[in-house]
């Protein structure tokens, strides 16, 4: 076979093989694009009808040659449809043979065909034929378009929230959503209507309201009365709701205490008296103050904890430390605070009780008064009972003093697991401390060194250093640091001792060396010369004879000084030391962080080690969890469990009086009948003394 007949059957292989590849990659172009319009048929019809003669009159010169292939391997397409990329088409050769000659006739539904078609393809994002009519393979097809979607932040927080697994995460961003706005905004509203409540009753108490106005001050009362309530609906649902769940909280009792207001507002726009509203929108006003500092409170602790790289746990040891159980560190797990923080506490038990309790006194003593009085009296008793027997701070009597605290241990990064954990976390307890609570990594420094004696300076710094590394505490990495300066190497110790009362020692190389304090070396009958006598500085004695004195600075950091400050005011609590340092005496901390040291413990090193080896249970109950390893996040959540617990009890105490006093006066003025005494400015007054002492007992938690 010669050359030319191989190229040619090359060719047709080539050939063959595009037209096939093109066809499995690209499908027919007619069903994506839009119907055609008439003209656009027109010319389809027109160009279908063109002779096949028309590619050999187009003038072959100006086109690439076909190779030559045998008839019965042609094949013939039945429609022009079935033209694909690969092929030229009768309209595309006569275009090309019009552009070589000018005085070729061409059809101008051809040109106009043409031109569609190829705005059609530029429209559906494919890319124009080569001119030789096939594709390049090294271009892949272009892909359409797609719209931009249009930027939605709450559309963005909603995909978020569904990428987010149930836990802190999400907790804060359907929080967040919520928002504290509108609590704010309602809460300053009610505010406004008190003092607009407030300024009538008291105008009616002075006389200043004309006989024609009464009617129309009434109303006035009782419509902030409804805005409130209108403001607070959240609240009042709640409440409602709450029954349903087989529960009786203060917010179901403010809810029917509405309802008994609304019944004596009829009343009093028939008798033409000023009805309670003032005390209604007063209690409204902390309701929404106690809700506002759930959702704050709920939404620091998620915040803390989803930002949490490294979570600690604090646990409870039986019997740590002589019969006296230990609070220790040791790793926490989200579900640990997620599976608690919820709980309903004692106290919230309690107010639930005492809620549903005072509504049946109510209705008792409202009952006595309908039978004696009528059942004007009776509506007017159940209303005002129901407003005195719960004080208006009552409310907030929980939540506030659990708000101010969070924002404390917000900033120290902990978080309390419920009310198990406060209730277990109060009580007497030990305290473990060790050297990086109260001196961090880092914080110690050299300031300086001189050296004494016959030694070597270089094999001063060995002993010295091999001595300290055995004890261990914040100084080894000092002394590492100074020894590889001076490319020393450390030795075994021999008969190592802890004295305990600032100072180490021990047998290196055959001879005895002794650490410690300046008062230690005195004590140990080592001569220390005149002007060598510094406060901070690690004292080393080799065989008696003073060596070296190396000074050294310790960094008073904020954490561990606001931390120990707390631990040693609480009574409750007893520090114990496992601190390895020998410089860390009694005499050292009391000067360095101004602390009564009275209470503090330094047991023997046999004992250190033993404490120090007892770890946290990992079963026991978490009561707390810290995202921090500083001294005050450790501290500030023990201390402030105390507080909460504190502050809760005392306020359930007071609130609980006042209530109860309340009933009791209003037990007395239905047996009476006087009702001289249940007038609005009077029933405020008396929610305003008692909120006084309650509002101070929130205040508890403030200083931890």
């Amino acid at each position: 076979m010669t050359r030319e007949g191989k190229n040619m059957d090359n060719q047709d292989e080539l050939q063959e093989l595009d037209l096939e590849a093109i066809m499995r990659e690209f499908h027919d172009p007619s069903k994506d694009l839009p119907p055609e319009k008439p003209e656009a048929a027109e010319s389809t019809e027109a160009a279908e009808e063109a002779p096949a003669e028309a590619l050999a009159d187009a003038g072959a010169e100006d086109v690439p040659a076909a190779p030559e292939v045998p008839e019965d391997e042609t094949p013939v397409p039945d429609s022009m449809e079935e033209l694909d990329i690969g092929q030229i088409s009768p309209e595309e050769d006569a275009g090309e043979e019009a552009a070589a000659d000018p005085t070729a006739t061409v059809r101008i539904d051809d040109i106009s065909d043409v031109h569609a078609e190829a705005a059609e393809d530029s429209a559906a994002g494919e890319e124009p034929a080569a001119e030789d009519g096939s594709e390049n393979p090294e271009e892949p097809p272009a892909q359409p378009e797609k719209e931009p979607i249009p930027f939605s932040p709450r559309a963005r927080l909603r995909e978020l929230k569904t990428k987010l697994i149930a836990g802190p995460e999400k907790r804060y961003y359907e929080l967040e959503e919520i928002g504290i706005g509108k609590l704010q905004i309602a809460i300053l509203l009610n505010l406004a209507l008190v003092a607009l409540c407030a300024l009538g009753a008291v105008l009616y108490a002075m006389g200043a309201v004309p006989g024609n106005r009464m009617r129309f001050l009434a109303f006035s009362q009782v419509l902030a009365m409804l805005i409130s309530a209108l403001l607070g609906s959240n609240a009042l649902l709640d409440g409602l709701g709450d029954i349903f769940h087989g529960k009786f909280t203060l917010n179901t009792l403010m809810a029917l205490t509405f309802l008994a207001c609304c019944a004596d507002a009829v009343y009093c726009l028939m008798e033409l008296r000023i009805p309670c509203c003032a005390a209604f929108c007063l209690e409204m006003t902390m309701a929404l103050w106690a809700r506002y500092h759930r959702r704050s409170t709920e939404m620091a602790q998620m915040d803390t904890l989803r930002k949490a790289v490294n979570l600690g746990s604090i646990v409870k040891s039986p019997d740590y430390y002589k019969k006296r159980p230990g609070i220790l560190r040791g790793q926490g797990d989200v579900e640990d605070f997620m599976d608690t923080y919820n709980k309903s506490s004692g106290p919230e038990k309690l107010q639930c009780v005492y809620a549903f309790i005072s509504l049946i006194a109510s209705l008792g003593i409202s009952t006595l008064a309908g039978l004696l009085h009528g059942p004007s009296m009776a509506v007017q008793i159940l209303s005002t009972s129901l407003l005195v027997a719960v004080p208006a701070s009552f409310f907030v009597s929980l939540t506030r003093p659990a708000a101010l605290l969070e924002r404390r241990l917000h900033m120290v990064g902990s978080v309390i697991c419920g009310w198990q954990g406060v209730k277990k976390l109060c009580g007497k307890a030990v305290i473990p401390l060790r050297d990086e609570d109260l001196f961090p990594e880092g914080s110690a420094k050299l300031n300086g060194v001189k050296f004494y004696g016959e030694h070597t300076p270089d094999e001063i710094v060995s002993f010295t250093t091999s001595l300290i590394v055995e004890a261990g505490g914040g100084l080894v990495n000092v002394f590492r640091t100074l020894l590889t300066s001076r490319g020393g190497r450390e030795y075994p110790v021999e008969e190592f001792r802890n004295y305990g009362s600032g100072g180490i020692g021990g047998i290196i190389q055959g001879e005895p060396v002794l650490l410690g304090t300046l008062d230690f070396m005195q004590d140990m009958g080592v001569h220390i010369p005149d002007g060598t006598m510094v406060n901070q500085a690690v004292y080393a004695a080799i065989d008696g004879e003073l060596s070296a004195v190396v000074a050294i600075s310790y960094a008073k950091m904020r954490s561990s000084a606001a931390g120990l400050v707390s631990l040693t005011v609480s009574r409750r609590l007893t520090p114990v030391m496992l601190t390895r340092d020998f410089m860390l005496t009694e005499s050292f901390l009391r000067s360095k962080f101004s602390v009564s040291t009275r209470r503090m413990v330094f047991p023997d090193q046999q004992t250190r080690d033993t404490l120090t080896a007892i770890q946290a249970d990992p079963e026991a109950d978490v009561l707390a969890l810290t995202t921090r390893q500083d001294l005050a996040s450790y501290i500030y959540t023990i201390t402030g469990s105390g507080a909460l617990r504190t502050a809760s009890r005392l306020g359930a105490t007071v609130h609980l009086l006042g209530g109860i006093v309340g009933i009791a006066i209003m037990l007395v003025i239905a047996y009476l009948g006087s009702t001289q005494l249940l007038t609005p400015i009077n029933i405020l007054l008396y929610q305003l003394v008692w909120m006084v002492p309650g509002l101070l007992i929130t205040e508890w938690t403030r200083s931890v």
